[in-house]
């Protein structure tokens, strides 16, 4: 069984995703320690980057994941009894270019010389590639803003690039090629002569090739996840920063961002029908809030960089055709429903077995909710249960996951959606129902080869969801998981009634059988709620629910 699940994993990577993980453990670079090149002179301006909240609470306290931790030097940087992801965040030095800054520059500067004394060339955390390219970026985004180089720094930076430029992620792909293209432009256009004319010129050519591979045409990032979309949008607006900033180094006719200007729009517009009335993304695939910029932040990042950004859509649906999401709303209605792949073929790790999940809300208030995200290393269980079907609003089947996601980022044959359709009223006065209708395949590796179709239909006043499953099966279970802040009225066999503030919500439902099980609700990395999880299980190959609300 271990074989076949590494065959299916393997099976859709790139070659190179396979012999550079070889290469990346076979081969160890040997540390540079040249004097750093000379500055380029800057020509244009650089402009304040999108805000972000602060993380540095003391000199020596962080908080990180929703956790807050006093360190001790020189311990801390790797103490292993930290949460790995809890370290990384600390060796982004993301506080270099949070909100109000400024104010904590002493703080910064002392943090900064710590970790030249502390730490020994490519030893640690501090050199995990996706870590180093995030410290090179906001290193140099803490100098742009005009604070001076603490000594040893320049020279500290020039052996971190050195580093990262021999230890590109492209075993890994996606957002953390991405973020290594981001820092060698911040460091190309930083630094001058031959090294930083080289270190640009790489830059450039993974960028051009990677906004085009990485950037779907509807605007979205390929591996699917909102928060990771927003993050990777970021970067994007930062490196049209540095084209104004250093305008001489990165001359208009040879940039890659001249050419941008479309996906830029297109990225802020998917970012925006990807976020709810609340200003929240949803929280489908990895996503957490309060990692990435806002959605109002980027798109007043991209605004002061001068894209120009077309009116948001105002129409009941908005479809996502390649991203596979559509967004519905009518009325005090909003629901974000999954009707797409796990994400690109070859890196799927931050994809959750969660096709046909769907998100609910009312008047900005969430009603329906992914449970989201709470961690990624060192808890495999929780990692595990959080990508799994049944921590989404969907149907599982036989007790199985519809992907068969694994270990923290694996995932082996995984669902494929089919016959998606979407339909809304083409004349006045007609029903004001929004259908969408979508089926996967991936319970047809069970014995029983069961095909699960999902139909939506939106109103102003009710959403009816029916659940078909084609095939054989012995148990079946359709799960809805509430925002903590609804409260459950009434229980009964088929049907419940709850209260939200502003609303009253009844659920009536045919061919199943209703109980409550115990959940969690992660909004937020490192936290947890409890909420209430509606487990509806199927008596038959069809089942209907209809939540209907009244204000009040």
């Amino acid at each position: 069984m271990n074989a076949l699940r590494y065959y299916y994993t393997l099976r859709d990577l790139k070659p190179v995703q396979i012999y550079g993980r070889v290469w990346q453990r076979l081969i160890q670079p040997r540390p540079d320690d040249r004097p750093a090149p000379p500055l380029r002179p800057r020509t244009g301006r650089w402009l304040p980057p999108a805000r972000h909240a602060p993380a540095m609470t003391g000199p020596r306290r962080f908080r990180f994941l929703g956790e807050e931790r006093e360190l001790d030097w020189p311990s801390s940087w790797n103490d292993p009894a930290i949460h790995k992801l809890w370290l990384f965040n600390l060796q982004y030095f993301a506080d270099l270019a949070s909100d109000d800054a400024h104010h904590r520059a002493d703080w910064h500067r002392a943090l900064i010389a710590r970790w030249i004394a502390d730490t020994r060339p490519f030893v640690g955390h501090a050199w995990v590639p996706y870590c180093t390219s995030q410290r090179i970026i906001n290193w140099i985004k803490w100098l742009l803003a005009g604070n001076e180089p603490v000594p040893g720094m320049l020279d500290s930076l020039a052996l971190q690039i050195r580093y990262l430029e021999q230890r590109l992620e492209h075993h890994v792909q996606g957002n953390h090629l991405l973020a290594n293209a981001v820092a060698l432009a911040f460091a190309g256009v930083f630094f001058n002569a031959r090294e930083g004319d080289r270190w640009l010129a790489t830059a450039l050519t993974l960028l051009r090739a990677q906004v085009v591979e990485q950037v779907l045409a509807d605007g979205g990032h390929y591996e699917l996840s909102p928060m990771y979309h927003a993050l990777v949008l970021e970067h994007l607006l930062d490196v049209a920063n540095l084209a104004q900033a250093y305008s001489a180094a990165i001359p208009e006719a040879t940039t890659p961002v001249a050419g941008w200007s479309e996906r830029i729009a297109a990225m802020v517009r998917w970012l925006q029908t990807m976020t709810f009335p609340d200003g929240q993304i949803a929280l489908l695939s990895d996503s957490a809030w309060e990692i990435a910029a806002t959605t109002a932040e980027l798109g007043d990042y991209a605004s002061r960089l001068g894209f120009r950004l077309p009116p948001l859509a105002e129409g009941p649906v908005t479809p996502l055709a390649d991203s596979g999401y559509v967004r519905l709303q009518q009325g005090p209605a909003v629901l974000i429903a999954d009707v797409g792949p796990l994400g690109a073929r070859y890196q799927a790790g931050h994809g959750h077995a969660d096709v046909l999940s769907f998100e609910l809300a009312l008047a900005g208030q969430r009603v329906i909710v992914d449970t989201g995200t709470s961690v990624y290393y060192g808890n495999s269980l929780a990692r595990l249960q959080e990508r799994g079907t049944a921590a989404h609003n969907t149907v599982t089947v036989d007790g199985a996951n519809s992907s068969e996601v694994w270990d923290n980022f694996r995932v082996a044959r995984r669902a494929r959606p089919r016959d998606l359709f979407i339909g809304q009223p083409r004349t006045q006065g007609e029903d004001d129902a929004l259908v969408v209708s979508c089926a996967h395949d991936g319970y047809l590796r069970l014995p029983g080869r069961v095909l699960h179709r999902r139909t939506w239909r939106l109103t102003s006043e009710a959403l009816e969801i029916e659940d078909r499953l084609d095939g054989r099966f012995e148990t079946a279970v359709a799960r809805f998981h509430f925002d903590p802040a609804i409260q459950l009225v009434s229980q009964a066999a088929d049907g419940c009634k709850f209260r939200v503030p502003g609303w009253s919500i009844e659920l009536v439902t045919r061919g199943c059988r209703l109980k409550l099980e115990r959940s969690a609700y992660h909004p937020r990395f490192g936290t947890s709620h409890d909420n209430l999880c509606i487990a509806a299980e199927l008596l038959g190959p069809l089942a209907r629910f209809r939540y209907s609300w009244t204000a009040g």
